[in-house]
């Protein structure tokens, strides 16, 4: 992704806005899925590039190059080892070392000795003369001491160094942190912009406009996460049929999907009727689907906190195959009808 022009143009628009402005530090901000990192990694790639425009890098020089190589001398990108392996950025010769050793497992996190030697970094002299840059992503993955160890460079960082703290759940930043950067907040694009991108990466393998409208409405309006699902062979028709599905304890639809996926379905469908429940309009399936009357209130309360105390070891489950029957019969107990007596 080095030209700007591959951005999608939500995320073109604001690379052109921040490029005019002036500062040290910024911070990226909104949920996930609104491409924090595609847009913190454009934004340094136009600080070290050699012949930048008003919408951002060359795509074609030195610099541009050892960007998209992941070897830029002057770039220092800090990331959790399991995104920077997902993302192809590598490691320091120690990490990887004791990930290959299988002495311990990729951090989730970003860790404290990680974010020594990129403090460490920023203290350099620049190898190209483009000055230093930093790219954090996601920032809320830096535990309490691992943000306090940055907080000196974001106040003053060294000779002219640059930093993107790229970040999808804000809550978590420590106070600290947010209040040394300038905060760009991250643009939704509008749903005809969305359908048009889409279709463009698709090409002739797009589907029907039906068909992208309910993906965009499945993933909450996240246009790059929507391309993603339709890419994997994810199917439309499927999706608004999951309700009265699951009402019926039929997890059949859901059986080949990790467990993150099959809860993230499961707080979507919760949302939905806690909206309808509320006289909202459902945000994720259509109206249309979801069961006529909305599950009582406190049900509903109780299973979203279900919910939530669930995806704190969605990812390290005893069992998946029993914690996906207790889902199911969970799921079917709330979405059944209520029996009032005569």
């Amino acid at each position: 992704m080095s030209k700007p022009d591959t951005l999608a143009p939500w995320l073109q628009t604001q690379l052109a806005h921040l490029l005019q402005q002036r500062g040290h530090a910024w911070h990226l901000e909104g949920p996930s899925g609104l491409g924090q990192y595609e847009l913190g990694l454009a934004l340094v790639q136009a600080w070290l590039c050699e012949a930048p425009s008003p919408a951002g890098a060359c795509g074609e020089c030195r610099s541009c190059h050892l960007v998209d190589t992941h070897a830029h001398p002057d770039l220092s990108v800090l990331m959790p080892e399991t995104v920077a392996l997902e993302l192809g950025w590598p490691l320091s010769e120690k990490a990887q070392k004791e990930v290959d050793d299988k002495s311990r497992k990729p951090s989730k996190e970003i860790r404290v000795d990680a974010m020594r030697e990129t403090v460490g970094f920023a203290q350099r002299t620049s190898a190209r003369g483009r000055g230093m840059a930093v790219l954090v992503y996601p920032a809320e993955r830096m535990n309490t001491e691992t943000a306090n160890t940055l907080l000196k460079t974001l106040e003053e960082p060294a000779g002219d160094t640059r930093l993107v703290l790229a970040c999808e759940a804000t809550h978590q930043l420590l106070p600290t942190v947010r209040s040394r950067c300038q905060s760009h907040a991250m643009v939704w694009p509008a749903e005809a912009d969305a359908l048009t991108w889409i279709k463009s990466e698709l090409g002739a393998k797009s589907p029907a406009d039906s068909a992208l409208i309910t993906c965009l409405r499945a993933v909450g309006g996240r246009p790059e996460q929507a391309l993603a699902w339709l890419r994997s062979g994810w199917d439309p028709k499927q999706w608004d049929s999951l309700p009265a599905a699951m009402a019926k304890g039929d997890w059949s639809l859901l059986a080949k999907w990790a467990p993150h996926q099959q809860l993230d379905v499961m707080q979507k469908l919760c949302h939905d009727l806690m909206a309808t429940a509320s006289s909202a309009s459902p945000r994720f399936f259509a109206a249309s689907s979801l069961p006529p009357v909305a599950p009582r209130w406190g049900v509903l309360a109780r299973w979203s906190r279900d919910l939530m105390q669930a995806a704190r070891s969605v990812e390290h489950p005893y069992s998946a195959g029993l914690m996906q029957e207790a889902w199911a019969a969970r799921t079917r107990e709330v979405l059944a009808p209520e029996k009032r007596p005569n």
